[in-house]
């Protein structure tokens, strides 16, 4: 018998007058309740909860630090984080080689295709699926956002390996759209009428042409092939003219995207153990989405010897936890819920996962770590890409407390990983269902 079942127990459930009318009492019984709401209810919660104390002795210097960073790009109103920070850190190894003080890489050159990949991955998706029910979980998950912005470094790096990089002054930003769910319809369709799957991607191949229409009409037609010219540090002028993305990518950047491997603290699984998502991915043959799992300290002390040695780290978090924007700090006590709220947040790392209160819903670079006497990490440099209005022009302090808790994931080359954690992706890898935390898009 559920509680529904029993009067008595549906009745015992409610919310009632006598607890509504205790819970009055409750907060007009405390005058710092009304204080609270005179200052919350005209102004942003973030600056009347700043802890004071933290706003005080915020310090945007850093004992480790790149050399070459390059200014905080500008993502704007989109969720394309993981695609400018994968091009911020493939740009500084064309800054270096060519000695830039600052440039950026296409991310809307990536995006159009990504909008194309994504709606191809969808769709053959939706004719593996198509003889199941539309209610179906795996299903209904899938139509729920079939071609969002979002993506991980795994899908970053099938596009740059099929597609290539452009600069950005060759395929400049534009307004972007695409809209496919509509089709996935027609594809159930298709398959009830018993056509056979040669038929049903005959017809995908016409969905796509459709969705190309589309991007070319919002985005502009990628180039093929290009001119692009530059003054270094010491303002001398240089041009290379016929490249193409592909060309550009291996001459001028230089980074192989594919020798590289994405580390994750995921404190709900086995350490030490391959992990991939069920459907997620971009690009149908391409580089799939593989994980190795490690505690996090054991994260940390390799992302320090990485900025030691010279080089960026693509990592992705929950950006939105305990975040002092307006400062730029990343810091566990930056805002005080419990002064201003009486609210205390008590859930370990792997529960927040478990019940839906954290996800990897951001990606951005590291390009500093400040170390104490011991040598351990006190706090982490940011590059993010909103712009430079907030921090010390669009970079972050993060405390080394705050990613112990928020951050997810970082990608190193393989050649900063020890063989014995490499060895791990010979294995096969455990597979978590598309709704796991572990499948969320920064």
């Amino acid at each position: 018998m559920t509680a529904f079942d029993s009067t008595e127990t549906a009745a015992g459930a409610a919310v009632t007058s006598d607890q509504l009318a205790q819970y009055t009492r409750n907060f007009n019984h405390e005058p710092k309740n009304r204080l609270a709401l005179n200052a919350v209810s005209r102004g942003r919660i973030p600056e009347v909860i700043l802890n004071r104390d933290i706003s005080q002795r915020v310090n945007h210097q850093f004992s480790e630090k790149l050399e070459v960073e390059g200014k905080a790009t500008n993502q704007k109103s989109s969720g394309r984080c993981w695609l400018f920070a994968g091009l911020n850190v493939m740009r500084l190894h064309t800054m270096s080689k060519h000695k830039i003080d600052d440039m950026e890489l296409s991310q809307g050159y990536l995006f159009f295709y990504d909008k194309i990949e994504k709606a191809n991955w969808f769709l053959e998706n939706m004719i593996e699926l198509a003889d199941r029910d539309l209610e179906d979980r795996t299903v209904q998950f899938l139509l729920k956002d079939p071609v969002q912005d979002g993506g991980q470094w795994d899908m970053f790096v099938s596009l740059v390996e099929k597609y290539g990089v452009v600069p950005k002054d060759v395929y400049p930003e534009t307004l972007q759209t695409s809209n496919t769910a509509q089709f996935a319809g027609e594809i159930r369709s298709l398959s009830q009428e018993g056509k056979s799957c040669a038929e049903i991607r005959k017809a995908k191949v016409h969905m796509l042409d459709e969705v190309y229409r589309v991007m070319c009409i919002a985005c502009g037609e990628p180039p093929k092939r290009f001119s692009w010219s530059f003054r270094d540090k010491d303002k001398k002028f240089h041009e290379f003219s016929d490249l193409t993305p592909h060309s550009f990518y291996k001459e001028h950047v230089a980074y192989n995207v594919t020798e590289t491997v994405s580390l994750i603290h995921d404190p709900r699984n086995p350490y030490y153990k391959l992990y991939t998502v069920a459907y997620l991915g971009n690009i149908k043959g391409g580089h799939p989405i593989r994980y190795i799992n490690l505690p996090v300290e054991e994260i940390k002390a390799l992302g320090v010897k990485t900025i030691q040695s010279g080089k960026p780290i693509w990592f992705g978090c929950d950006v939105g936890k305990h975040f002092a924007r307006q400062i730029g700090v990343l810091e566990l006590n930056a805002l005080d819920w419990d002064l201003g709220f009486g609210v205390q947040f008590n859930q370990d790392k792997a529960d927040r996962l478990r019940y839906g209160e954290s996800s990897m819903t951001h990606a951005m670079m590291f390009t500093g770590v400040h170390l104490d006497a011991a040598g351990k990490p006190v706090r982490w440099r940011v590059e993010n890409s909103w712009g430079e209005d907030s921090g010390s022009k669009g970079f972050l302090s993060m405390s080394d407390s705050w990613f112990s808790e928020f951050t997810y994931q970082i990608v190193l080359e393989k050649s900063d990983v020890p063989e014995k954690i490499l060895k791990v992706l010979e294995e096969a890898p455990v597979v978590l269902p598309p709704w796991d935390p572990m499948g969320s898009l920064a």
